[in-house]
């Protein structure tokens, strides 16, 4: 009998310890997994009845909870909705959640891991729950002079402080307005949502961080930064100069954006100075043959193509995939072929070069206050890793300000402050709009502040307009903004 009951006693203490184990495994390590998932409704609901923490630039809220007079305790408002909407994202009624509001979602609401102890205090004490405050990176003069350069064109705008990876600008256009999805009507919401999501130029994805499109010229400094990195060329070493180039094993011809051969020469060799300047495809085509396709690759490796960032946002992986047809790869060295880039990796390439080779790990998170006001978290500058050394960069760097000087740059030009820059023109197909870009940074010998400007569908222009005549006057409205400070 003593026996049995023994055998019994260890069944039952073992079951206690198996469901022990059960509850705090759910309790701790999935507990931030199942408060995230949006099919957990009564989370969302209990989310309502916390004031959520708020989203904050310069000490400010952009995004806010105030009571609420339905059955919802608190609602979700956004200031200037349309000028942070790529920043905040929203927060809706069924628990979706985008921008900082998703990816901050446990800090904002109190529910991480750090805010354990909170809420138990709350708890016993019966304090009404809060959230945490989340301070953006977000310089607000930036943002607004990104927003309003773009106006009503289709494409985004980064703008990166070199020397630490802080963003202080990240727009997209069209925007929208977050309200418009907090609301806690749910049919309401899905018909915002619905007619956002059919919109024309595609508001509610972030074009600063999600799309991808063909770099064109502006992945040029990169292939200079690896022929100058390998030690077999300089600014001066000279390329062949045709008007047009056929591709081996290929019936493709490839030509300058001119037409004619690079600098208005009549053929023979051209620098790589001028052909980056001028912003040639032959030349940077054959320059691209002769660094070979691991090199072009493990240099755009090194400023971060090919990696997965978050800011704390996801964001899309640029990719250089690397080319072993001879033809594919010419193309690639000029920004075609199969590369692709958000305008946040081509703010990297930049910010790198600015930063003497060094590359910062972008973040959008300057720190999370607890509501008494104490930091929970602060940000810290961290590398991504070096891309280049010193001299590379900043060889690059003077063929960028000549770029903006004399060359495809020029409507980049700031009185009084030396510019680095390069401009992009991308061709999507034959008969497609192209994708307009540029990206540098300021001043040049001391530099605080990179951008990256995208303009998607031509501008409204087709194939008429250049990066230089639509995307670079938006950035030096940009770079202005953050150096008149």
């Amino acid at each position: 009998m003593n026996r049995e009951l023994k055998r019994l006693s260890i069944v039952v203490l073992l079951m206690f310890v198996a469901l022990f184990v059960a509850s705090s495994t759910i309790q701790v390590g999935y507990a931030d997994q199942l408060n995230a998932d949006s099919r957990n409704t009564r989370a969302v609901n209990d989310s309502y009845n916390v004031q959520r923490g708020s989203i904050l630039v310069a000490g400010k809220a952009i995004a806010q909870s105030v009571p609420s007079k339905d059955r919802y305790q608190w609602q979700r408002e956004y200031s200037n909705g349309p000028l942070y909407s790529a920043v905040t994202g929203y927060l809706a009624v069924n628990g979706s959640a985008t921008g900082i509001e998703g990816a901050m979602n446990q800090e904002l609401s109190g529910t991480s891991n750090a805010d354990f102890f909170t809420r138990v205090k709350n708890i016993i004490t019966g304090k009404h729950p809060q959230g945490n405050s989340v301070e953006l990176t977000i310089d607000p003069a930036a943002q607004e002079a990104a927003v309003e350069a773009l106006g009503s064109l289709q494409g985004a705008v980064v703008a990166i402080q070199p020397k630490t990876g802080k963003i202080l600008a990240l727009a997209s256009t069209p925007a929208f307005d977050p309200n418009k999805l907090a609301v806690h009507d749910n049919s309401t919401y899905q018909a915002n949502y619905d007619a956002l999501n059919n919109a024309a130029g595609s508001p509610l994805i972030n074009k600063a961080i999600t799309d991808l499109n063909p770099p064109g010229s502006t992945f040029k400094p990169v292939v200079s930064s690896a022929a100058f990195g390998s030690g077999d060329f300089s600014p001066s070493t000279t390329l062949p100069n045709p008007s047009g180039l056929q591709l081996p094993g290929s019936s493709t011809v490839i030509h300058n954006d001119t037409g004619a051969a690079c600098n208005g020469g009549s053929g023979g060799k051209v620098s790589i100075e001028n052909a980056q300047v001028w912003s040639c495809n032959i030349p940077f085509a054959e320059l691209g043959a002769k660094v070979g396709s691991d090199g072009i690759k493990n240099q755009a490796e090194a400023y971060g193509w090919n990696h997965e960032f978050s800011i704390p946002m996801p964001v899309s992986v640029s990719r250089y995939p690397g080319y072993d047809d001879q033809a594919e790869l010419m193309q690639s060295a000029f920004g075609q072929q199969s590369d692709v880039a958000t305008a946040l990796q081509i703010c990297l390439d930049s910010s790198g070069i600015a930063n003497g080779g060094v590359v910062m790990t972008p973040n959008l998170v300057e720190s999370v206050i607890t509501p008494d006001l104490s930091p929970q978290q602060q940000f810290q500058p961290s590398q991504f890793g070096r891309a280049t050394s010193a001299s590379v960069a900043k060889t690059v760097t003077q063929m960028m300000v000549t770029g903006v000087n004399e060359g495809t740059g020029t409507n980049a030009k700031i009185n009084g402050v030396s510019v680095a820059g390069k401009t992009g023109t991308a061709q999507n197909g034959s008969n497609a709009p192209y994708t307009l870009w540029f990206t540098g940074f300021a001043p040049a010998d001391n530099p605080q502040v990179a951008v990256a400007v995208v303009v998607e569908n031509g501008g409204g222009l087709g194939q008429s307009g250049t990066g230089n005549s639509v995307a670079a006057p938006i950035a030096r409205q940009v770079l202005e903004a953050v150096l008149s400070k």
